[in-house]
């Protein structure tokens, strides 16, 4: 199942920061984890990924260094103490809305 367009614009950003929460990781490993552990319903491609994660980085949430793997430059993200903090945050809301939402009967 896809989610919508207007749900991904909340989902996605937490989903990056919460699997940021246990380290360090580069674009395409996020892609991948993105779609194993959400069963393929956060699923999103490297396009949409990677407009994602410069606006995390503007908003100082995340921050990225470059290092040289076999030959190629590969770009690591991982969180802030501001993007610690929004984590926490966004993970008090979401869990507020889950409950409220099982409250109503749909979930």
């Amino acid at each position: 199942m896809r989610i919508e367009k207007e749900l991904m614009r909340g989902a996605g950003p937490a989903a990056i920061l919460r699997l940021l929460s246990s380290g360090e990781k580069y674009g395409y490993q996020l892609v991948e984890l993105l779609d194993r552990q959400s069963n393929g319903v956060l699923a999103m491609g490297q396009s949409t990924l990677y407009p994602l994660l410069y606006n995390l980085e503007a908003k100082g949430l995340i921050i990225a260094r470059t290092e040289t793997v076999d030959g190629r430059l590969r770009k690591y993200y991982r969180l802030t103490d501001r993007g610690k903090r929004r984590l926490a945050r966004d993970q008090k809301q979401w869990e507020a809305l889950s409950v409220a939402m099982g409250n109503l009967g749909i979930l």
